[in-house]
């Protein structure tokens, strides 16, 4: 059983655990404008997926713009999106009040199957695990890091060291 905390409670997580070396799972998730998205948008260029609990918390609000200032300086040739179980219109509005542009967001709420297909929905709460994993152009999983206490950020540095690489 693979867990994860918040504010050190333990909290069950569903679905395989993906690793680097894995091709990322198929999934089906909503644009803000209620459009299918799925894997398919993995293939052709390097993809950030940032997986959140909520964007309207304050560290899923840090780490989205920190990662949509970091989009900005990779360029076209990264793709990042965020993840969250939030509603595609609530997901409209934050990025509008955020001024969050280059990150593109899409909702799980429907049938948590990025959560599920990713290992990173949380039984109890039915939110996703703040979770970061980069694809490349092929879809294959090259990095993945799952924030074992969910009120943590991620290690930024250790994500754009894994993007870099794939951009050499």
């Amino acid at each position: 059983m693979r867990t994860v905390t918040f504010q050190g409670n333990p909290l069950t997580l569903q679905g395989q655990e993906i690793r680097a070396g894995m091709p990322a799972p198929p999934f089906d998730v909503l644009a803000n404008d209620l459009s299918p998205v799925t894997q398919d948008v993995l293939k052709g260029r390097i993809t950030v997926i940032i997986s959140v609990p909520s964007l309207d918390t304050p560290v899923c609000d840090t780490e989205t713009r920190r990662f949509n200032k970091e989009a900005e300086i990779l360029g076209d040739a990264v793709h990042v999106i965020c993840v969250s179980m939030d509603l595609p219109f609530a997901q409209s509005r934050w990025c509008g009040s955020a001024g969050v542009e280059i990150v593109s967001t899409v909702s799980d709420h429907r049938d948590a199957s990025f959560g599920t297909a990713f290992g990173v929905l949380i039984k109890e709460l039915r939110l996703l695990a703040r979770a970061v994993f980069v694809v490349d152009a092929d879809g294959i999983v090259r990095y993945s890091q799952c924030v074992p206490e969910i009120t943590d950020e991620p290690d930024y540095s250790a994500v754009l060291s894994a993007v870099k690489a794939l951009l050499t």
